[in-house]
């Protein structure tokens, strides 16, 4: 997959993204803080929504819009949504703060309208959130565009996806990836699952990550030793700043450590290299070798009481100990002398 010059896959580092979603409390100074700490914490871009409380759903109050369990538990869904939309007008204003911040800058649309919307401020890439996964005609029209997109699957079947892949590749578009999500918030490690994410590269060709709504950075790290290509985090200023999205989301000092140890595991898997490494090359003198144990005379054999396989290796490799075992000395040989193949013959 590739987002502008960037190349995200195999081999690369983890693309990390910041999302901002509703930490911005309704305060667009607020979210322009979060687009530079997002920054300073070493994410590679910042992530918006685009939808409106009528884009999602309609002014409902009967049972069926009521949410009964979990983070929003007792929260009817219009009412959720006017918490958590982050206003149209300001997204352009955005999107020109992180070309300032130097960062890249996209988000996810819920409908055509926000599609148009956000094709018309000159968005590069979208994302299609787990929810809308089913959604076939919005996946559709967003591949239509011809952008890169990156799709989350949480609670998605294998069916459900293939259905989307297709969807995309339907229209032309084949510069997208693949997002595992455990869609609870926050999400338990125990229900993360992360080698389905694994399977998903294989099964459909494409590069995979991790949109991870755990708390912590376990998840993200482990993801990236199994190869994600791609982090997803929630991303706030402070936690103590309420509103929807904040009790799983990661504040600054989090965010910067889990990049940290993000760097460090890629550092860690490397790539295969057999033999030492520049680090290992001093210490090769500590492996094993024959030595001379005992005084020998020239024309005095080799025993296994005046020679012996021991630490350090400046001797020849002891793989070499039964062939010398019964060959004379040339020379007189001092106990401690690293034995040598011109010392001794049969």
């Amino acid at each position: 997959m590739k987002i502008g010059i960037r190349e995200i896959g195999g081999g690369q580092p983890a693309y990390i993204i910041a999302e901002m979603s509703a930490n911005h409390a309704g305060d667009i100074s607020r979210a322009k803080e979060i687009i530079h700490a997002a920054k300073e914490a070493g994410a590679d871009c910042i992530k918006i929504q685009t939808y409106t409380p009528d884009t999602l759903t309609i002014d409902c109050d009967n049972s069926y819009f009521h949410i009964s369990d979990g983070t929003w538990n007792g929260e009817n869904l219009y009412q959720l949504y006017q918490k958590a939309y982050t206003p149209w007008e300001w997204q352009k204003e955005l999107f020109e703060e992180a070309k300032k911040a130097e960062i890249d800058f996209f988000s996810t649309p819920f409908d055509n309208t926000s599609v148009d919307f956000l094709e018309e401020i000159g968005i590069g890439f979208y994302k299609i959130a787990s929810f809308e996964l089913v959604d076939i005609p919005l996946i559709e029209y967003v591949a239509s565009t011809g952008k890169p997109m990156i799709l989350s699957t949480g609670m998605a079947t294998l069916a459900e996806i293939d259905e989307a892949v297709e969807a995309v590749k339907k229209q032309g578009n084949h510069n997208f990836a693949l997002l595992r999500c455990a869609s609870a918030y926050p999400a338990i490690t125990d229900e993360m699952n992360l080698r389905t994410m694994q399977n998903m590269g294989d099964t459909f060709g494409v590069p995979y990550g991790l949109s991870d709504h755990s708390m912590g950075s376990v998840g993200a790290v482990t993801a990236v030793a199994l190869g994600a290509s791609i982090i997803e985090k929630h991303f706030c200023l402070d936690r103590s700043i309420e509103n929807p999205d904040s009790t799983f989301s990661m504040n600054p000092m989090e965010f910067k450590q889990m990049v940290h140890d993000i760097r460090q595991a890629e550092r860690a898997i490397g790539s295969v290299k057999y033999g030492p490494s520049e680090q290992e090359k001093n210490n090769l003198q500590f492996r094993r070798s024959i030595f001379c144990v005992k005084d020998i005379q020239e024309g005095e054999k080799l025993t296994e009481e005046n020679i012996r396989i021991i630490r350090p290796g400046y001797g020849l490799a002891p793989k070499f100990y039964k062939d010398v075992l019964g060959q004379t000395a040339l020379e007189d040989i001092q106990k401690g002398t690293p034995l040598a193949f011109e010392m001794i013959g049969k």
